[in-house]
């Protein structure tokens, strides 16, 4: 399956909102978060896969109906999604990894910084 930047945006946004200091976020079948009614839930577990494997997020628990826990965000998570919270970040930063032709995580998120660093020193 092919990487999709969105889908993993709003994964992280939706962890976000819903987990916290004894809250899990669940992502259960049929899926109900309003963010994520745009992508199948395979794309979606297999989203929060790749999410876990790039240390974004803490603890996920499949379990047999199927379903996915996610305990939290990491430092690295929080760090990714605080630089492409922002639309107007988000659209910048795919519209730069278009131009270079890299969808990655890692070029995704050092695209990320640099969006925001422009944006630090343009108000310099």
């Amino acid at each position: 399956m092919k990487l999709n930047p969105d889908c993993i945006r709003a994964i992280l946004l939706t962890v976000e909102d819903e987990s916290g200091y004894d809250r899990e976020s669940d992502f259960y079948i049929p899926l109900s978060k309003p963010r994520l009614t745009d992508f199948s839930y395979e794309e979606v577990f297999y989203h929060i896969d790749q999410c876990r494997m790039s240390g974004l997020v803490t603890r996920v628990r499949k379990t047999m109906n199927p379903s996915y826990h996610v305990e939290d965000l990491t430092p690295t998570g929080h760090a990714f999604l605080a630089d492409i919270r922002s639309d107007t970040n988000w659209n910048k930063t795919k519209e730069i990894a278009k131009n270079v032709g890299s969808f990655s995580l890692d070029a995704l998120t050092k695209i990320a910084v640099g969006v925001v660093t422009a944006a630090i020193n343009k108000n310099f």
